[in-house]
């Protein structure tokens, strides 16, 4: 007999809907997940972005099991254990030269936040103290803590919730479906939204500026991919001012995009980066934020025995995170899977790009291994259209994600191709179903 479901207040979830018609899942293994009454279901988005060698894989589950038994807790303050820097080495061997100090989280919302102290604390150490004020952009997700909601641009993450963060403001976003839809990779116009930080320059003048944070591409949002030149322009205008940049790579770090970071793969480095998610391939909650030596040793002054940072949390760095960690990032690379998305880009580009004459269908985004179906709303009922394609892929054994009208895919970077036949079948019926 199942659990009662009255108990749990679900997240990001129609409650009301969920619980009169419950999609359970009860194990996982490889590409799929299982139902507690055995239907196999293809898993098309990585659990939530983030399984991206697939689940249930032995060398993650074999390293959190003997990691348990060996040391469950360590604290973190003025403390530590031999596999926090160890997993460090190893991560920054990965990102793009510069960034090579990291500062562990337990989530993509805890690496935001972080990321955004740091970059206010790190003017004020400098004696810029006057650069307090964020910049983000609209449909932007940042997570869902204070900070990440006042730089965010998601309006249904932020209107419930008062005034946020005071010395905020947004960039435009860079959809643009009248001149980019159906762009195969980067769309062609847009690069010139990036001067849209000039504009923030002029209103508030640098001197007031601490961090711009953008989304290399962003996720939640409906998969807004970058148009060419525009994130290499952003970064010319924040070096000019001063201003630090920060990449939110939650989503598309460890290999999303067919590089092991978005930065390699724009070849534009950020001086902050937050990640989470395929860094523990989902299996334990960690997140964590990389920083130039710059920013870093910005911070290593004054008498050494006093705490340079003011900041982190009880489960930094905990030892079952970094034991699956590393036994993520030992599984990453025995099969490649760091650059696997770039290899299988042109064949799910297509196979995405069949749905293009379906019913509704009004734009298709994709690169590496994540795309977006955007679908025209039905009148007066915004996302319905979606959602309907999304349960019914769920009944016929896959798995895909929602946000808005648009329907989302970022399956495990071990799909075969047989695994995207599949998809785009099953959602191609789903499509022509929904009213």
């Amino acid at each position: 007999m199942s659990a009662p479901l009255d108990a749990y207040w679900m997240p990001f979830t129609a409650n009301r809907q969920f619980k009169q018609a419950p999609r359970l899942v009860a194990r996982a293994d490889g590409m799929h997940f299982w139902t507690p009454e055995g239907r196999q279901i293809l898993d098309g988005v990585a659990g939530l972005w983030c399984v991206n060698a697939g689940h249930a894989r032995p060398r993650i589950v074999q390293a959190i099991q003997q990691q348990a038994a060996e040391l469950d807790f360590a604290p973190p303050f003025n403390m530590g254990h031999p596999k926090a820097f160890e997993l460090a080495e190893r991560l920054v061997e990965l990102t793009p030269p510069g960034l090579d100090k990291v500062f562990y989280t337990n989530s993509g919302s805890e690496s935001v936040e972080t990321a955004l102290k740091m970059a206010l604390a790190y003017h004020r150490v400098r004696g810029d103290g006057a650069r307090t004020r964020l910049i983000g952009r609209e449909r932007g997700y940042h997570g869902v803590n204070f900070g990440g909601i006042s730089v965010g641009g998601m309006v249904g993450n932020r209107k419930m919730f008062g005034h946020l963060l005071a010395g905020v403001d947004h960039l435009r976003h860079t959809h643009d479906p009248v001149r980019n839809a159906f762009s195969i990779g980067q769309p062609a116009h847009g690069a010139e939204l990036a001067d849209d930080l000039e504009r923030m320059v002029a209103l508030h003048d640098a001197s007031t500026i601490a961090a711009v944070i953008v989304e290399p591409v962003a996720g939640s949002t409906g998969v807004l991919i970058p148009p060419k030149g525009y994130l290499q322009r952003l970064r010319q205008i924040c070096d000019r001012h001063d201003i630090l940049l920060i990449f939110d790579e939650v989503i598309t770090g460890f290999g999303r995009i067919g590089t092991p970071f978005a930065a390699q793969r724009f070849g534009v480095v950020p001086d902050l980066m937050t990640v989470a998610k395929g860094l523990t391939n989902g299996c334990v909650p960690m997140g964590a934020v990389f920083a130039t030596r710059a920013v870093h040793d910005t911070f290593m002054n004054g008498p050494e025995h006093l705490i340079e940072f003011f900041h982190g949390y009880t489960y930094s760095g905990h030892p079952l995170a970094c034991a699956a960690a590393l036994g993520t990032l030992d599984t990453y690379a025995e099969e490649g899977l760091l650059t696997r998305a770039a290899e299988l880009e042109g064949f799910f580009g297509e196979a995405l790009r069949s749905l293009r004459d379906l019913p509704h269908v009004i734009d298709i985004r994709h690169i590496g291994l994540v795309g977006g179906i955007e679908l025209a709303p039905i009148e007066g009922q915004p996302t319905q259209r979606a959602f309907k394609v999304f349960l019914d892929c769920w009944e016929r054994g896959v798995l895909v994600r929602t946000t808005g009208d648009t329907v989302a895919l970022s399956p495990p970077l071990i799909i075969d191709k047989q695994h995207i036949e599949q998809i785009i079948e099953v959602l191609a019926g789903a499509i022509r179903r929904a009213a």
